[in-house]
């Protein structure tokens, strides 16, 4: 199934005193870009943690924050009081010594080494696997966003699609017109001249062989092939890179179609082609 890159999910526990809070937002990206922010407390469950949200999510700019609110702030010794006052006094008395202007001490303290800090050194074995389910709830949400999202980029793919393919249609009514108004601009130029040295026949020849050179019939077929081929694939699960080929392909037979065609409106169709192929790339970009 079609999924988009752009996805949101949440998902929250209560442990003991602490609420526990996860968030994933995540967006499009050529590859995986994970950026994890973890709490000290739970900084050795982050390599998991970084495996599993991989290994769900696949591929994006993905931003995990993992958030605490205690219930119990005074009893958790969240900061180290001798140490901070140390720090206090050592700064306070060199910025004076300096002869420097007074400043926030407590903003300045509270960001040193070792001056926030937890009592709990080690954490449950159930916690660990609490947050393991709370991560893979914020990953089954961000899926389910996702898929939403690759609901209306599908059919908007199939709009872009059927839009390149009815221009593709619209061009053939001018394929003869093309042949009989470059005969006539031919023998205008030839009528410039003396016309009764003109072999008609060989004219004919390389009238031929000049209109084979605009033929188009196989870069009207091949694109045609790439437009279904890219239907086909919308089936398909974690299909954006391959529809991004696609598409390239496509472009390659819709410009040599547009140098080849040599009429105003099958010129204008073909501007056109471009412009839905165009919108087709700029959603394949947020396509997993």
């Amino acid at each position: 199934m079609l999924q988009s890159m752009t996805g949101f999910g949440k998902s929250n526990a209560l442990f003991d005193s602490r609420k526990v809070s996860i968030e994933i937002r995540t967006l499009n990206s050529k590859g995986l870009d994970l950026n994890m922010k973890v709490p000290p407390i739970y900084k050795e469950a982050e390599p998991f943690l970084r495996k599993l949200i991989s290994n769900k999510l696949n591929r994006g700019k993905i931003e995990f924050s993992l958030f605490i609110e205690s219930e119990k702030t005074s009893e958790l010794g969240l900061v180290n009081k001798d140490l901070a006052t140390a720090y206090y006094h050592e700064i306070k008395s060199l910025n004076e010594t300096w002869g420097e202007k007074p400043i926030d001490y407590m903003n300045l303290v509270l960001r040193l080494p070792e001056v926030l800090n937890n009592e709990m050194t080690e954490i449950p074995e159930s916690e660990i696997e609490e947050l393991k389910e709370l991560t893979i709830e914020a990953c089954d949400m961000v899926e389910a966003f996702r898929k939403k999202e690759g609901l209306d980029l599908k059919k908007e793919f199939c709009e872009r699609v059927g839009e390149i393919r009815n221009l593709l249609e619209e061009i053939v009514p001018y394929e003869k017109e093309r042949i009989e108004a470059t005969r006539e601009r031919l023998l205008k130029g030839l009528n410039e001249f003396n016309s009764e040295k003109v072999d008609a026949n060989r004219f004919e020849q390389e009238l031929i062989f000049y209109i084979e050179k605009l033929d188009i019939a196989e870069e009207k077929m091949r694109l045609s092939n790439h437009l279904s081929y890219f239907e086909e694939t919308l089936e398909l699960s974690n299909s954006g890179k391959k529809l991004g080929f696609i598409a390239q392909e496509m472009g390659r037979e819709i410009n040599t179609i547009g140098s080849k065609c040599n009429h105003s409106e099958m010129q204008r169709r073909v501007v056109l082609m471009k412009d839905s192929l165009e919108k087709i790339k700029e959603q394949v970009l947020n396509t997993l």
